[in-house]
């Protein structure tokens, strides 16, 4: 998994989505970022660790390609403007749900 730049990113998310505009998926997961690298001691070792401000780890994946980000609490309303406009100009592809009429259901309950 690489570690890139928010801008860096965006534009290699960007890259995907063009790259699996035709077919296939891009996997996107948020999740909270304390800033460790290690796994939480078990609970017999006390180890104190207090993390400096709150992050988000962003991480985008097409099966193949894995890239991943770090946003600092400073960077957030930045990075979601971008982040927003970018996921509006590529969802255009995606297929819409087959409505069933309300007739069809009605008259099967009469």
């Amino acid at each position: 998994m690489v570690l890139l730049e928010n801008d860096s990113f965006l534009t290699e998310l960007t890259r995907l989505f063009q790259k699996c505009r035709t077919s296939g998926s891009v996997v996107i997961t948020l999740k909270k970022y304390d800033g460790r690298t290690k796994p939480v001691p078990r609970k017999g070792h006390s180890e104190s660790f207090e993390p400096a401000d709150n992050k988000c780890l962003i991480r985008a994946s097409d099966g193949k390609k894995k890239i991943s980000t770090v946003v600092s609490t400073k960077e957030v309303i930045k990075f979601q403007m971008a982040y927003s406009n970018l996921l509006r100009a590529h969802m255009d592809g995606l297929k819409k749900k087959d409505k069933k009429s309300k007739s069809k259901k009605t008259k099967a309950t009469q």
